[in-house]
């Protein structure tokens, strides 16, 4: 395989067993986690500063060389400052990652370059995931770049624009009548009689290894400093375990002093981790009866449970629930005050932080993570307006 210098190998969590570089999955189908021979790197702020943007400005905290990877520009975007927000919040600042500028328009494309990059190094024709949408076009457009067949398990609720863009990629698509739990068991059993390669979050141990320049990005554009919260859109546990894993690493490596707090933000309507986090328990119970219209955020079980918990309580973060009125009217006021566009679903950030604004202060600086274009939910946001009278 062809791996950067520092990359070891993998370890599984759980047990602390290392595995070599070559290995893609688990035998047993536990989550397994990249690791680095931190001591061999002398990264410093002035360096990395001076790299231009793309794929090799953070190369050693990777595991796998630029020239092993196919690119579509996803990465580096933009911080965008976000006034009228702190001010109607009363907090010093906010700012926004904004995650929607990447190719396909979601965060999902930094995990999945990476997660197809992996696939393609050990050897896959195909590869395969269960979705509720946004993950399926990244795959989609990732594995077409990467001269693999993708195949993307999604239910009858994932938005047009998602479904019409796996098909255009050139992805073999599945629609599964129901939720994301049918088209999640729709996979596992599709992929039982397949030789597919496995993308699904946690499986595959690419996914949220691609997320932590999330978090390396941030911090250095934030003149490397930490911020007072985080708050992510809980469409999955690969953005947050990954972003944690990013500044711990950092951290590690003397280039910030802290780890920010990170929230994982979810509609009461279906709020696993958060249910989890209140009750000081080390992972989720499923939630039983999902019902929220904020489809990449309705995941009754997610993956990682374990791992998203201890990545909450080792940043002293937490987790926020809001209902889906004040999600989607979230997504208008960030639109209309700011010009910003957020999903229905990243929309759980800001209605989050209007949730628990009265704990911070003028000295305080917050950010959101938008994980995918407002141009993703248009018709439901347009619905919502309409809902108001407009």
């Amino acid at each position: 395989m062809d791996t950067t210098s520092a990359f070891e190998g993998l370890v599984c969590p759980g047990t602390d067993e290392h595995f070599d570089a070559g290995t893609s999955h688990h035998p047993e189908g536990r989550p397994l986690d990249a690791v680095y021979d931190y001591d061999s790197m002398t990264l410093s702020r002035e360096q990395l500063e001076s790299r231009p943007t793309g794929p090799a400005k953070y190369a050693e905290l990777l595991p796998f060389p630029p020239d092993a990877r196919f690119t579509l520009g996803e990465g580096a975007t933009p911080l965008v400052e976000a006034p009228a927000l702190a001010e109607s919040l009363g907090v010093g600042r906010v700012v926004v990652k904004d995650e929607g500028r990447n190719p396909t328009g979601t965060f999902e494309d930094r995990g999945l370059a990476l997660a197809v990059a992996a696939a393609r190094q050990h050897g896959a024709e195909d590869v395969a995931l269960a979705t509720t949408g946004d993950g399926g076009q990244s795959a989609a457009a990732y594995a077409a770049r990467a001269g693999l067949t993708s195949h993307s398990f999604v239910p009858t609720r994932s938005t047009f624009v998602t479904k019409a863009m796996i098909n255009v990629h050139g992805g073999d698509m599945r629609v599964v009548e129901g939720r994301y739990p049918d088209a999640e068991a729709a996979f596992e059993e599709g992929a039982a009689d397949e030789d597919w390669y496995s993308l699904q979050e946690f499986a595959t141990p690419y996914r949220h290894e691609g997320q932590k320049p999330v978090m390396y990005e941030l911090l250095e554009q934030l003149d490397w400093s930490v911020p007072d919260a985080v708050f992510y859109p809980f469409e999955g546990g690969s953005g947050l375990v990954g972003m944690h894993k990013g500044a711990r690493e950092f951290r590690e490596l003397g280039l910030v002093d802290d780890v920010p707090p990170l929230y994982a933000c979810q509609s009461t309507g279906c709020a696993p981790v958060v249910e989890a986090f209140e009750a000081g328990r080390s992972s989720h119970d499923p939630w039983e009866v999902p019902d929220t219209v904020c489809g990449g955020i309705e995941l009754p079980d997610p993956a990682g449970g374990e791992l998203v918990q201890t990545a909450l309580r080792e940043s002293d973060g937490g987790a926020v629930a809001t209902d889906d009125e004040d999600i989607l009217e979230s997504a208008a006021a960030v639109a209309s005050r700011e010009g910003i566009e957020m999903s229905a679903s990243a929309a759980s950030a800001a209605s989050a932080l209007w949730s628990v604004a009265d704990e911070y202060g003028p000295d305080d600086t917050l950010v959101l993570v938008n994980t995918s274009a407002g141009t993703k939910d248009a018709d439901l946001l347009r619905s919502h307006l309409m809902g108001q009278g407009f």
